[in-house]
């Protein structure tokens, strides 16, 4: 059995090759990072119009990068949401209209409970229940997740993502895009204690997040010390920037697993690529004596795998499967 799986969720355009015992025979992403960079972020409508010129050669590349032919393709994959809408649309048009000439199904994924799934890819042996932090530019997130298939949200951002809150101020001191990682390599060298940032609490004592006023505490030092991206200091503050982003989704996964008591964690999605934060959170799971897990770096940013990865685990459980006609797009967490 070869399932066919679309990403189209944001600002990467992916397909990829799958055969039914989660193998991935190809895993094709274009990014979009060149266009948007003289924006300092995502725009939404130069990123749909990119999947329209991409998705056909994209598609065509997995195929024959895995050496199976379209008439071949048992099962289609693509992400619903949540995402951009005119992007997700791009994907799930596309989709369906191979699902439809082909007379094929047609299988729904979410994008976030996809990143959790990719995990699964590379470590088979993830004793469950465990418990996920999902972070990147348009999310973060904490799943629990008790078997397969079952995923409980317990906390999300009330405002800007971790990624999003990195992204802007690297975009506020012209460092280039996407900010992350050039926040990373700029504060590389720098004292992640110079600079002092009060962490965000919810008064509710939920498991939410809130980046927006670390981001504001942030544009507060730089003004007040003159921060400028040829400043003598400016690594100091980066290192210390992104160590509070960094302590702000740890500490929240700590006081998660304190109240969930999972036999593993795991760390997924576009930021889980950060040196400073895979390191906290494998000391965190360390000191809760529980497993760490989380994809290697291409498998962390968004790429279609993880959808077909998901699209298989539907397969295989026999969960309710929705043809074609049915499927929608929704930008948002429900």
């Amino acid at each position: 059995m070869y399932l066919l799986a679309i990403e189209t969720s944001c600002d990467e355009t992916a397909a990829a090759v799958l055969r039914d015992d989660s193998e991935v025979l190809s895993n094709i992403v274009l990014s979009q990072d060149e266009i948007h960079a003289p924006y300092g972020g995502v725009v939404p409508e130069l990123a749909s119009r990119q999947h329209l010129k991409s998705i056909d050669y994209i598609v065509r590349e997995s195929l024959e990068s895995a050496g199976i032919p379209l008439d071949k393709i048992d099962y289609f994959a693509v992400t619903q949401g949540p995402g951009l809408i005119g992007s997700l649309l791009v994907g799930l048009s596309f989709a369906k209209g191979l699902a439809y000439y082909f007379r094929k199904p047609l299988i729904g994924v979410d994008h976030v409970q996809a990143h959790i799934e990719a995990v699964f890819l590379e470590h088979k042996d993830i004793e469950l229940p465990a418990l996920a932090l999902i972070v990147s530019g348009g999310h973060t997130s904490l799943y629990f997740m008790k078997k397969k298939l079952r995923y409980e949200l317990v906390g999300r951002t009330r405002d800007d993502a971790a990624g999003e809150a990195l992204d802007k101020i690297a975009k506020f001191l012209d460092l280039g895009y996407p900010g992350g990682p050039v926040i990373q390599k700029l504060g590389k060298k720098g004292n992640p204690q110079s600079f002092e940032f009060a962490l965000p609490r919810m008064t509710d004592r939920s498991l939410d997040f809130s980046f927006s006023g670390l981001k504001t505490a942030a544009l507060r030092i730089i003004k007040e010390n003159g921060l400028t991206k040829s400043h003598p200091r400016l690594a100091d503050f980066l290192a210390s920037y992104e160590n509070a982003v960094v302590r702000a989704l740890v500490e929240n996964l700590s006081r998660a697993a304190d109240r969930s008591l999972p036999k593993s964690l795991i760390l997924c999605g576009g930021v889980a690529r950060n040196k400073r934060l895979r390191a906290a959170f494998k000391k965190a799971a360390l000191s809760l004596g529980v497993k760490a897990f989380s994809p290697s770096p291409k498998l962390c940013t968004d790429n279609a795998a993880m959808v077909g990865a998901l699209a298989l685990e539907k397969i295989k459980t026999r969960a309710k499967l929705i043809f074609f006609p049915e499927l929608d797009a929704y930008p948002r967490l429900s």
